[in-house]
């Protein structure tokens, strides 16, 4: 099993590595991610939390939106090699890690609990006012447009579309964020997203009286 002092030495490696990060992808939200994962594994009585822990710290890591893909996994392995971890426990860890990202619908299957609870995780931090703030950061260094009307909402995206086509931070909105509460893997998961989705409904409401002039 790893040692507390692998995971600190970790810590330090991606608050160094992630602080200065521009897109909304950076330490701040490696650590809610963290925190809202041991969260979680309380509330679904998950007492086993260290893969999860180390595996929301690392999500990233490999993330094709910011690497490519060979280079992200030389990366997680390069410092996985590095932990003292079982050959199950590494299989579990690059399971979850390789196992939560959205690509535009096209998710993954999870096959453990651990991997359910690292995802909603993830993906309670991409809505409510932390994930509009997200949101717009990551739309402003793509250079998208904060809202473009004559943007239509887009379904059935392949990943390259999903990723590289014509869309507007609002737009994202209804392309992925309002989708996740209804994505919510675990009980606990599903609770905690409620408030965050309806405050992303207010939001969205006065958005659109500011933008119409009908405020």
């Amino acid at each position: 099993m790893m040692e507390r002092k692998e995971l600190d030495e970790i810590i330090e490696y991606l608050r160094y590595e992630y602080i200065g990060e521009s897109t909304g992808h950076d330490w701040y939200h490696l650590d809610r991610v963290r925190n809202q994962a041991l969260r979680i594994a309380r509330g679904e009585q998950v007492s086993n939390t260290y893969i999860i822990e180390l595996a929301a710290l690392l999500h990233d890591v490999p993330d094709e939106k910011f690497v490519e893909e060979e280079e992200g996994k030389k990366k997680l392995d390069h410092i996985l090699s590095g932990l003292s971890l079982s050959e199950s426990e590494n299989a579990l860890l690059k399971s979850i890690i390789y196992s939560i990202s959205y690509k535009g619908g096209h998710e993954a299957t999870l096959t453990s609990k651990e991997a359910e609870i690292v995802r909603d995780a993830d993906r309670l931090d991409a809505i409510g006012a932390i994930g509009i703030a997200r949101t717009f950061a990551y739309g402003g260094k793509k250079g998208r447009s904060m809202y473009n009307p004559g943007f239509q909402v887009r379904s059935n995206m392949s990943l390259e579309e999903y990723r590289n086509g014509d869309s507007s931070s609002i737009h994202h909105f209804h392309e992925k964020l309002l989708k996740l509460k209804d994505l919510m893997c675990t009980e606990t998961g599903k609770a905690l997203a409620e408030e965050r989705h309806e405050f992303m409904l207010r939001f969205l409401e006065q958005f659109n009286r500011e933008w119409t002039g009908k405020e």
